[in-house]
Protein backbone atom coordinates (compact mmCIF):
# COMPACT_ATOMS: atom_id res chain seq x y z
CA UNK A 1 0.00 0.00 0.00
CA UNK A 2 2.73 2.28 0.88
CA UNK A 3 4.31 1.67 -2.52
CA UNK A 4 1.37 2.05 -4.34
CA UNK A 5 0.95 5.70 -2.61
CA UNK A 6 4.64 6.52 -2.85
CA UNK A 7 4.64 5.51 -6.57
CA UNK A 8 1.22 7.76 -6.81
CA UNK A 9 2.64 10.59 -5.53
CA UNK A 10 6.17 10.31 -7.51
CA UNK A 11 4.07 10.50 -11.22
CA UNK A 12 1.95 13.21 -9.99
CA UNK A 13 5.03 15.27 -9.25
CA UNK A 14 6.62 14.59 -12.54
CA UNK A 15 3.46 14.93 -14.10
CA UNK A 16 3.22 18.29 -12.81
CA UNK A 17 7.11 19.31 -13.37
CA UNK A 18 6.26 18.01 -17.19
CA UNK A 19 3.33 20.30 -17.12
CA UNK A 20 5.12 23.05 -16.03
CA UNK A 21 8.05 22.70 -17.92
CA UNK A 22 5.97 22.38 -21.31
CA UNK A 23 5.30 26.41 -20.98
CA UNK A 24 8.91 27.18 -19.89
CA UNK A 25 11.02 28.47 -22.61
CA UNK A 26 14.33 28.27 -22.31
CA UNK A 27 17.46 30.45 -23.80
CA UNK A 28 21.06 29.72 -24.24
CA UNK A 29 23.86 32.29 -24.27
CA UNK A 30 27.45 31.42 -24.58
CA UNK A 31 28.90 33.84 -22.28
CA UNK A 32 32.72 33.09 -22.86
CA UNK A 33 32.00 34.48 -26.28
CA UNK A 34 30.04 37.46 -25.19
CA UNK A 35 32.47 38.49 -23.22
CA UNK A 36 35.37 38.32 -25.22
CA UNK A 37 33.33 40.72 -27.44
CA UNK A 38 32.84 42.92 -25.07
CA UNK A 39 34.22 46.53 -26.01
CA UNK A 40 34.32 46.94 -21.79
CA UNK A 41 36.65 44.00 -21.71
CA UNK A 42 38.67 44.89 -24.32
CA UNK A 43 38.92 48.54 -23.02
CA UNK A 44 39.81 46.90 -19.45
CA UNK A 45 42.63 44.16 -20.69
CA UNK A 46 44.24 47.07 -22.57
CA UNK A 47 43.81 48.86 -19.74
CA UNK A 48 45.60 46.42 -17.82
CA UNK A 49 48.33 45.65 -19.77
CA UNK A 50 48.52 49.77 -19.97
CA UNK A 51 49.18 49.57 -15.94
CA UNK A 52 51.52 46.15 -16.29
CA UNK A 53 54.00 47.38 -18.55
CA UNK A 54 54.24 50.80 -16.58
CA UNK A 55 54.88 48.77 -13.27
CA UNK A 56 57.45 46.85 -15.45
CA UNK A 57 59.38 50.29 -16.18
CA UNK A 58 58.90 51.33 -12.74
CA UNK A 59 60.82 47.83 -11.52
CA UNK A 60 63.76 48.64 -14.19
CA UNK A 61 64.07 52.03 -12.72
CA UNK A 62 63.76 50.45 -8.86
CA UNK A 63 66.49 47.49 -10.17
CA UNK A 64 68.91 50.60 -11.68
CA UNK A 65 68.78 52.53 -8.49
CA UNK A 66 69.34 49.21 -6.13
CA UNK A 67 72.20 48.70 -8.45
CA UNK A 68 73.80 52.21 -7.87
CA UNK A 69 74.33 51.56 -4.30
CA UNK A 70 77.98 51.15 -2.98
CA UNK A 71 77.04 49.02 -0.63
CA UNK A 72 75.65 45.53 0.02
CA UNK A 73 73.41 47.16 2.92
CA UNK A 74 72.53 50.10 1.36
CA UNK A 75 71.09 47.34 -1.59
CA UNK A 76 69.61 45.43 1.04
CA UNK A 77 67.86 48.09 2.54
CA UNK A 78 66.17 49.61 -1.01
CA UNK A 79 65.21 45.81 -1.85
CA UNK A 80 63.57 45.92 0.96
CA UNK A 81 61.79 49.14 0.41
CA UNK A 82 61.23 48.51 -3.42
CA UNK A 83 59.61 45.02 -2.87
CA UNK A 84 57.60 46.85 -0.51
CA UNK A 85 56.16 49.38 -2.72
CA UNK A 86 56.40 46.51 -5.76
CA UNK A 87 53.48 44.59 -3.24
CA UNK A 88 51.44 47.62 -2.82
CA UNK A 89 51.61 48.54 -6.56
CA UNK A 90 50.60 44.94 -7.72
CA UNK A 91 47.86 44.56 -5.32
CA UNK A 92 46.02 47.82 -5.92
CA UNK A 93 46.54 47.00 -10.05
CA UNK A 94 44.89 43.67 -9.23
CA UNK A 95 42.29 44.77 -7.09
CA UNK A 96 41.26 47.78 -9.22
CA UNK A 97 41.12 44.91 -11.94
CA UNK A 98 38.67 42.78 -9.97
CA UNK A 99 36.44 45.37 -9.50
CA UNK A 100 35.88 46.68 -12.63
CA UNK A 101 35.96 43.30 -14.15
CA UNK A 102 33.03 42.55 -11.59
CA UNK A 103 31.40 45.80 -12.63
CA UNK A 104 31.44 44.43 -16.38
CA UNK A 105 29.99 40.89 -15.17
CA UNK A 106 26.90 42.87 -13.50
CA UNK A 107 26.72 44.50 -16.39
CA UNK A 108 26.63 41.53 -19.02
CA UNK A 109 24.49 39.61 -16.40
CA UNK A 110 22.34 42.34 -16.41
CA UNK A 111 21.94 42.79 -20.05
CA UNK A 112 21.43 39.04 -20.48
CA UNK A 113 18.43 38.99 -18.59
CA UNK A 114 16.65 42.03 -19.70
CA UNK A 115 17.25 40.60 -23.09
CA UNK A 116 15.47 37.69 -22.11
CA UNK A 117 12.75 38.71 -20.49
CA UNK A 118 12.07 41.07 -23.47
CA UNK A 119 12.27 38.42 -25.63
CA UNK A 120 9.65 36.14 -23.28
CA UNK A 121 12.15 33.52 -21.76
CA UNK A 122 11.70 32.22 -18.42
CA UNK A 123 15.06 30.85 -18.07
CA UNK A 124 18.70 31.19 -19.63
CA UNK A 125 21.21 28.59 -19.24
CA UNK A 126 24.89 28.82 -20.15
CA UNK A 127 25.65 27.36 -24.08
CA UNK A 128 28.25 25.37 -22.72
CA UNK A 129 26.12 23.39 -19.90
CA UNK A 130 23.51 22.49 -22.38
CA UNK A 131 23.33 19.87 -24.83
CA UNK A 132 20.65 19.61 -26.73
CA UNK A 133 18.13 22.51 -26.90
CA UNK A 134 17.17 26.01 -25.80
CA UNK A 135 17.60 29.36 -28.32
CA UNK A 136 20.78 30.17 -28.98
CA UNK A 137 20.39 34.03 -28.09
CA UNK A 138 24.29 35.05 -27.96
CA UNK A 139 24.14 36.82 -31.34
CA UNK A 140 21.30 38.85 -30.12
CA UNK A 141 23.37 39.61 -26.79
CA UNK A 142 26.50 40.87 -28.46
CA UNK A 143 25.00 43.02 -30.23
CA UNK A 144 23.65 44.61 -26.92
CA UNK A 145 26.05 44.75 -24.70
CA UNK A 146 28.73 47.61 -25.26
Amino acid sequence: MKKLLVTTLLLATMGITNAAMADTRIAVVDVPAVVNKSAQVQALKKEQQTKMQELEKWLTTARADVEKQKTQEGKEKLVKKYDAEFAKKKEAIAKNYQTKLQEIDKSITATIASQAKLKGYDMVITKGTVLYGGDDITQDIMKVVK
